[in-house]
């Protein structure tokens, strides 16, 4: 019989990776506390006309990419492919938004049915950023300076790079299409089978191609910041001015326009170049109008999400890992005969409940000496607490040092907590 294996794309999280996740996300719960966001966790399966009515219809998510099924009642429902859509209806649904000020963040999988690569899987994590309620270009700079402050912690500062635009309005975006739509109707022989199909559902996508035979045409072409109403032109210039305060240096990249259709004024990627094609870590923006798509009153809003994996990968490849997300515990108890076993267990929870931050593996399923200072020495363990007969008649432990070059100690009931207190410093 064959043996059952994941489904592409969609990949296990082994023990030996999980340590630099747990880390990874450590940091992102410190930051969001030390900025005031609060979480909000909601359901991976939301009904299908959300992420329609969202999204959009016509974007690569909705048409291509979502996992979408009929459950046994007849309705259509999908897994999220991103999300902002389900924070939107979790915070209208329980009355979040009416007269209150919002900042939220969340993580968890997502999901979509693209090509799987490197950095980018079927099933994926986030975390995400987004708040409601406040519509001054403070709040933009915020989330941006927030998420520069996860950089630093990350040691990434200096291996990424921000990019900026600014989509205006819905009345000056609709203004600009119509003379993007025409300038690439006069160079329809350049353009790929794709542009041309965005060409009367979504040209502003055509902006985001990476086809190189379209890149000079692409160069050419009207830029969205010549078309900006009188506010959205004042809202960026004072974000900028924000930034430039803050010390966040970006750059203005006028072809930003992002892949959601919800998106107005402000839009930002955080970029790197040293995951190849794969730059983009971080992106977010205003969608100022999605709420009352979704059948709610008028809210400002702005947020980001970041792919966990594609970050994961870069601290990976920048060498950027951590050596407290690769430590084993602190010690590792092994037990010798059967008294001694029974008796670990027992001073195993005396130790844990003497020491908090202690880290102990307490060795169970007997075997030699030689096979338990094998496993012990595997743990990562920087110390090895060996309990024999001998020592249970004389009332020691033996203490030796799996790391360093040292002699090994004999601990007595008396001294044992205040000597491994001492090495845990």
């Amino acid at each position: 019989m064959k043996n059952i294996q994941a489904i592409r794309g969609m990949n296990d999280l082994l023990p030996e990776q999980s340590p630099l996740w747990q880390y990874f996300e450590a940091q992102i719960r410190s930051l969001m506390r030390r900025y005031g966001y609060l979480e909000i966790r909601t359901p991976i399966l939301e009904q299908t006309a959300l992420f329609a009515r969202s999204i959009g219809e016509v974007t690569d998510i909705v048409e291509k990419e979502m996992y979408t099924f009929e459950d046994r009642n007849g309705d259509s429902l999908t897994l999220r492919p991103e999300g902002t859509a389900s924070c939107v209806r979790a915070a209208m649904e329980n009355g979040l938004l009416h007269n209150q000020t919002q900042r939220l963040w969340y993580q968890g999988p997502m999901f979509r049915h693209e090509r799987p690569q490197k950095g980018r899987y079927r099933q994926f994590h986030q975390v995400g950023v987004e708040t409601f309620g406040i519509e001054g270009p403070d709040i933009d700079a915020e989330i941006i300076l927030l998420s520069a402050r996860l950089w630093e912690a990350l040691g990434l500062f200096e291996h990424v790079t921000l990019e900026l635009n600014s989509l205006g309005s819905l009345e000056a975006r609709r203004a600009y299409r119509e003379t993007l739509t025409a300038y690439f109707e006069s160079h329809f022989d350049l353009l790929d089978e794709d542009s041309r199909r965005r060409l009367s559902s979504n040209p502003l996508r055509i902006l985001d191609s990476k086809n190189p035979a379209m890149a000079e045409m692409l160069a050419q072409a009207p830029q969205l910041l010549e078309y900006l109403d009188d506010e959205s032109r004042a809202h960026f210039a004072a974000l900028t001015d924000l930034l430039d305060a803050a010390g966040i240096a970006y750059v203005i990249n006028p072809r930003l326009v992002r892949g959601l259709d919800y998106y107005s004024r402000t839009v930002f990627e955080w970029t790197t170049t040293a995951l190849g094609s794969q730059g983009t870590v971080c992106a977010g923006g205003r969608y100022d109008g999605l709420v009352e798509q979704l059948g709610g009153k008028p809210t400002p809003a702005v947020g980001f999400a970041m792919g966990v994996e594609r970050l994961i990968l870069l601290l990976e490849t920048l060498n950027l890992v951590p050596a407290e997300s690769q430590r084993g515990p602190d010690a590792y108890l092994l037990a010798m005969g059967e008294r001694a076993e029974r008796e670990a267990l027992l001073l195993g929870e005396r130790l844990r409940d003497a020491l908090p931050h202690l880290t102990l593996q307490v060795h169970c399923g007997g075997g030699s000496f030689k096979s338990q200072i094998k496993k012990a020495d595997k743990s990562g363990a920087q110390l090895a607490l060996i309990l024999g007969e001998d020592e249970l008649d004389q009332g020691t432990l033996g203490l030796k040092f799996l790391r360093e070059d040292r002699d090994q100690e004999t601990l007595t009931d008396a001294t044992m907590i205040e000597r491994l207190q001492e090495l845990l410093r």
